[in-house]
């Protein structure tokens, strides 16, 4: 996730990710169509290895493609124990952070588990990564929701999977993405929401409910009127880039500039490493709380797992007081928003490891 709102400023056009009216495209400044390619062509079986964390020799790994719901082609990197039996197994299907690609967290946490005897699947969003969709770089959390779902789909028809025992990982955003998915998709038995933002709380409200109501309409009256201007373009404009510095952002921005524009998590089709979302993509989040159902999960258990220090702690703690049980909420002490990105000394995945164990056993 990579979005702010520390300071309502309406002086800054160029602020980017200090407030969340800027995030949502109130006083931004349109970015050339160039400024974000299309997606790159996908070659089925093309097995180059392009994450920011190393392969492991445990596994087996498979560039896949399926299509969701909607017709979109999904591209995912599906990763299998490689010493597994020649029976079935569970399986988990990852997303997440919101604004990262496969070959970021969402792929640490899928090779992970595939390590310890799990079949994953860490895939791209619609209209971002290698996965189809135009325009670029655009969300929906109806779409969104979908695409773990088309996941499900997809994995459950693997010959190596029990589809009776299948788990869903979402990450900061796509951690509240996952859990709206489980509470409509009745064939997902657990779910774990690791540092997770409510992306539809946040782009409406604000970091921790602070946007008011006229600034709440300010926005949404300037992404209206963008789409006349977009539409008369027949293109998208697009926010600036993401995660560009200039000096005097807090601490929160400066972790997400840490992970994804620096050699531990930069990735060249990551919207957040550099590249940017439309100005019109907050429009359908910000009269959709998506977890308004999130009781629905129960019986099946839910994990939330989430750093002490970490900015967005709120999200979790919010949702775990709205689930059901059986729950747990595991605070995770001294570890910031983007430590369980991919600190592997951080994350705990012994935990990961032995809920998937317990939850989807035979």
């Amino acid at each position: 996730m990579n979005t702010s709102n520390e300071t309502v400023n309406h002086e800054e056009p160029d602020a980017g990710r200090r407030t969340l009216l800027k995030m949502t495209g109130v006083g931004v400044a349109a970015l050339g169509v160039a400024s974000v390619a299309g997606a790159p062509a996908f070659a089925q079986g093309n097995a180059e290895w392009d994450k920011v964390f190393p392969k492991s020799s445990k596994v087996d790994h498979e560039k896949v493609s399926f299509q969701n719901r909607y017709g979109i082609t999904l591209v995912g990197d599906l990763y299998l124990p490689k010493n597994r039996s020649t029976g079935t197994l569970p399986a988990i299907v990852v997303g997440g952070p919101f604004g990262a690609v496969k070959e970021q967290s969402s792929g640490l946490y899928a090779q992970t588990m595939a390590e310890r005897g799990f079949i994953t699947i860490a895939f791209d969003p619609s209209y971002t990564g290698e996965s189809s969709g135009e325009p670029r770089n655009v969300a929906s959390p109806d779409i969104n929701t979908e695409d773990f779902s088309a996941a499900v789909d997809f994995i459950g028809l693997r010959p190596e999977v029990d589809r009776e025992r299948i788990g869903v990982i979402g990450v900061c955003g796509w951690g509240g993405m996952a859990l709206n998915a489980v509470a409509v998709d009745k064939r997902v038995k657990a779910v774990v929401a690791s540092t997770m933002y409510d992306m539809t709380r946040v782009m409406s409200k604000g970091y921790n409910d602070s946007v008011t109501l006229e600034q709440r309409t300010q926005a949404l009256e300037q992404m209206s009127r963008q789409r006349w201007a977009d539409a008369e373009k027949g293109n998208p404009a697009y926010q600036p880039p993401y995660n560009v510095l200039k000096g005097g952002e807090a601490q929160f921005l400066v972790d997400y500039h840490d992970y994804y524009s620096t050699p531990r998590g930069y990735h060249k089709r990551a919207v957040n490493s550099g590249n940017a979302w439309t100005q019109t993509t907050p429009l359908s989040f910000m009269n959709m709380p998506i977890l308004t159902y999130i009781a629905e999960i129960s019986p099946r258990p839910v994990l939330f797992i989430h750093g002490e220090k970490a900015h967005s702690l709120y999200f979790a703690e919010t949702a775990y007081a709205a689930a059901a049980e059986p729950k747990e909420l595991m605070i995770i002490p001294g570890a910031n928003h983007t430590d369980l990105y991919d600190k592997v000394d951080v994350i705990p995945f012994d935990k990961l490891q032995q809920f998937f164990e317990q939850h989807l056993s035979v």
